[in-house]
C-alpha cells in the first residue's frame, strides 16, 4: 500500500460541494462518495478532521444582504453546517467508520461540545472527527474554522476539497476560458494577489502556523487520497519554494 505524506489532516469541504450537481441542498449520492473516500484514508492509518460549509443551504453573508440582521445571519449559517455534518456522520457511521460531530454552539442532543483534547483523543482512536457550526462567532467563515482547528489540533495540512473547480485559477475559470491555474504559491502570493482560495483571515492563520493548503476539486473521484499521498493534483500553497 501506497503511504500517506501526512499523519492528521483536516479536509475542508465546501456546502457547494455537498450539493453537486443540483446547486442546493444535500446531494445523498455526492455525500455517499465523499464518506467512500474519507473510509478510504481512514483505512490507510490517517487521522482525519472535517470542516464542513453551509452554502448549499443558507449564507450569512446573502442573507445579510437581504435585510437580516448579520449576526443573526451567521448564526443562520452555523446551524446549516451541523446538518450538512449530520448528514456526513450518518453515511461514514453506516460504512463503519467511528466518528463524532463537534460543535462550536452547543447541542448535546445531536453532538459533542468542541473540547480540543477531546478531539484529539478522538484521533488517536482512529475516530473521524467532524468540526461544525464553525468557530461559534459570527462574521468568521469555515474557511477560518479550518485554519483554526488545524492549528489547534497541530495538523499537518488542510485538504480544500471544492466542488467544481480543480485548483487556484488568476481567474475565475468559469468566465475566463484561458484562465491559468497556478501549481504552486505562497501564503504572501495569495493575499497580495487577492486570489480566492481562502479568506484572508483564514489564509494569515495558516501562514503563521505554516499550515500548508492543497486545493483541489472533488468532481474526479479519488482525488481525496491522491492529495494525501502527495501527487501533483490542484494548487499547493505553503512557505517559500
Amino acid at each position: 500500500m501506497d503511504r500517506p505524506k501526512y499523519r492528521r489532516i483536516v479536509l475542508k469541504l465546501s456546502g457547494e460541494a455537498l450539493a453537486g450537481d443540483q446547486g442546493y441542498g444535500i446531494d445523498a449520492e455526492v455525500v455517499q462518495d465523499i464518506a467512500e473516500q474519507v473510509q478510504e484514508i481512514v483505512d490507510m492509518g490517517v487521522q482525519v478532521a472535517i470542516v464542513v460549509g453551509g452554502g448549499n443551504i443558507w449564507r450569512g453573508v446573502a442573507g445579510s444582504k437581504a435585510g437580516i440582521d448579520r449576526t443573526t445571519a451567521d448564526y443562520m449559517g452555523m446551524l446549516a453546517t451541523v446538518l450538512n455534518a449530520l448528514a456526513l456522520q450518518d453515511c461514514l457511521e453506516k460504512l463503519g467508520v467511528p466518528t463524532r460531530v463537534q460543535t462550536a454552539i452547543e447541542m448535546r442532543e445531536v453532538a459533542e461540545p468542541y473540547i480540543r483534547r477531546k478531539a484529539t483523543s478522538h484521533l488517536d482512536h482512529g475516530r473521524v472527527v467532524i468540526f461544525a457550526a464553525g468557530t461559534g462567532n459570527p462574521y468568521f467563515t469555515t474557511d477560518t474554522t479550518a485554519a483554526l482547528r488545524a492549528a489547534e489540533i497541530d495538523a499537518d495540512v488542510i485538504l480544500l476539497a471544492k466542488g467544481t473547480v480543480d485548483g487556484v485559477y488568476d481567474a475565475d475559470p468559469k468566465l475566463a476560458p484561458d484562465a491559468k491555474m497556478f501549481k504552486r504559491l505562497t501564503y504572501l502570493e495569495v493575499l497580495q494577489r487577492g486570489l480566492k482560495v481562502m479568506d484572508a483571515t483564514a489564509t494569515s492563520l495558516c501562514m503563521d502556523n505554516g499550515i500548508p493548503l492543497i486545493v483541489f476539486g472533488l468532481a474526479t473521484r479519488g482525488n481525496i487520497r491522491r492529495a494525501l499521498l502527495g501527487e501533483d493534483i490542484g494548487t499547493y500553497v505553503g512557505e517559500e519554494f
